[in-house]
């Protein structure tokens, strides 16, 4: 028999219950049953069988003054209510601690983006799943931070209380590898991207996966994409839209010499490796759009799915195929 505390909205209520029924309650939990995502138990929500969320950090787009208004805004909420804030240093903000991108996603239970989806993406490589980003959007509606302005106070209460849909996107791992030595390691929530440096013109480079043999491009270079970055560079080069929770790898060539040269869906568990022809000296890996490293003849860039994915806060407003139509410009209903 073990002492556990369960939360709920009306405050903790101390009980005493065998194991096996704690883990059954527990189960309830959607991030449990349906892998991270779908709505939180009734009564019971999502902060009060996770943890309680008790350190928020804001990522805020620089010189951005309607993000600076509601970061402060936020601030003064989350304070009101005995929740600590914190700013990432890159905002140039006060008003809370500023820290940086790494040791704020280590320190908060929520992370809330202000900006874009550049800006999302620059803090999601540093969170583990555990830690949920609210993404809102302080332009157009984007496909990573799809709640507006006028939303967020109202969302940012619905997160603090428990009660919000969490998608879990699945993330890339890459290696970087020049005779046989590792020379860096990253982490991409939308791609891996290996393409021509400076130069227009195409490079030659042979790519494998799980060992075994595919075949050798010639191209403008070649895109690793998960299905959230299925929407960003991939889209751009040819390749399929992919509702954004599936388990697959996208493998797009760019502008390649080849016309059958197509996109390839693997499953996700693949390891894909691309080897750079030793005569090129004029490529460059590209993580994310955001981290770039010189490549050389002969280099290695290993990718396969990433060990932690990302936690995204989703908007009960409005469904991926509502952003899609808003994004694309697509008709009907």
């Amino acid at each position: 028999m073990r002492r556990r505390r369960l939360r709920s909205g009306r405050g903790v209520e101390q009980l005493r219950l065998p194991r096996h029924l704690f883990l059954g309650i527990t189960a309830l939990n959607p991030w449990h049953r349906s892998g991270g995502r779908g709505r939180t138990a009734r009564g019971v929500g999502w902060s009060g069988l996770m943890g309680r969320i008790r350190t928020v950090g804001l990522v805020v787009k620089r010189d951005r003054p309607r993000a600076a208004r509601l970061a402060h805004r936020m601030i003064g909420w989350l304070r009101r209510r005995g929740i600590k804030a914190l700013l990432d240093a890159d905002a140039g903000l006060r008003g809370a601690p500023a820290l940086d991108k790494d040791r704020l996603a280590r320190e908060a239970d929520l992370v809330v983006v202000l900006g874009g989806d550049g800006t999302l993406l620059s803090i999601a490589r540093r969170t583990g799943a555990r830690v949920p980003i609210l993404g809102v959007n302080l332009g157009e509606l984007g496909f990573l931070t799809e709640v507006v302005e006028a939303e967020a106070m109202p969302m940012l209460a619905r997160v603090v209380a428990g009660r919000f849909d969490l998608d879990r996107r699945l993330t890339l791992a890459a290696t970087l590898e020049r005779a046989g030595e590792r020379l860096g390691a990253f982490r991409a929530l939308n791609d891996v991207v290996v393409t021509n440096g400076a130069h227009a013109r195409i490079i030659e480079f042979s790519v494998s996966v799980d060992g075994l043999p595919l075949t050798t491009y010639r191209a403008d270079g070649i895109i690793v994409a998960t299905p959230t970055g299925s929407t960003a560079y991939s889209l751009s080069a040819g390749g399929p839209i992919v509702e954004p929770t599936a388990e697959v790898l996208l493998l797009c060539p760019i502008s390649p010499h080849t016309l059958t040269n197509r996109p390839v869906a693997l499953r996700p568990g693949a390891l894909v490796c691309i080897t750079i022809a030793r005569r090129e000296h004029d490529a460059m890996l590209t993580i994310d759009g955001q981290e770039a490293r010189r490549l050389a003849g002969g280099d290695v860039v290993s990718v396969r799915r990433g060990r932690s994915p990302v936690s995204l806060v989703r908007s009960p407003d409005r469904t991926y195929y509502d952003v899609l139509r808003s994004k694309l410009g697509w008709g009907g209903r």
